[in-house]
């Protein structure tokens, strides 16, 4: 069975789209090669290594792509992760599927936290939506 080519994209690629692209190679990787990338790059959240470690899953060895990267990868499937990346999604090559599914962006969510604890509870619950969602993949792909 070929696995399908799955890209998760978001602004930067610091976050959500890396959890995403740590949860399917981790819980889908027999079915799925996972990629993620950003319509910018802004470096790999710290805050979002940790609390996928925190789960059991490492990505402090991935890095912040750029989509130009991965154009010519032969991906199937490109899943928006936040809404700006659905608007400014690019045309890939081929039949590429666009799936949006917006989860909130940590970072942003943790700005007006008081305590470090209160803020990673953000990234937390991000995290776990996140994984619920790849949970659910390839069937929800259509």
């Amino acid at each position: 069975m070929t696995k399908k080519k799955i890209l998760f994209l978001c602004t930067g690629n610091s976050c959500r789209s890396q959890m995403a692209e740590g949860w399917a190679r981790a819980l889908k990787g027999d079915v799925l090669e996972a990629f993620s990338a950003g319509i910018e790059t802004h470096g790999l959240n710290p805050n979002a290594v940790r609390v996928m470690k925190e789960a059991g899953v490492d990505i402090s060895g991935h890095r912040s792509k750029n989509v130009n990267e991965l154009l010519d990868a032969g991906i199937e499937y490109v899943v928006t992760v936040c809404d700006h990346a659905a608007e400014s999604c690019p045309r890939f090559p081929g039949k590429a599927k666009v799936i949006h599914h917006s989860f909130q962006d940590p970072p942003a969510l943790a700005k007006t936290a008081k305590t470090e604890e209160e803020a990673l509870g953000h990234y937390r619950r991000v995290r776990d939506e996140i994984r619920a969602f790849v949970e659910s993949l390839p069937e929800a792909l259509g």
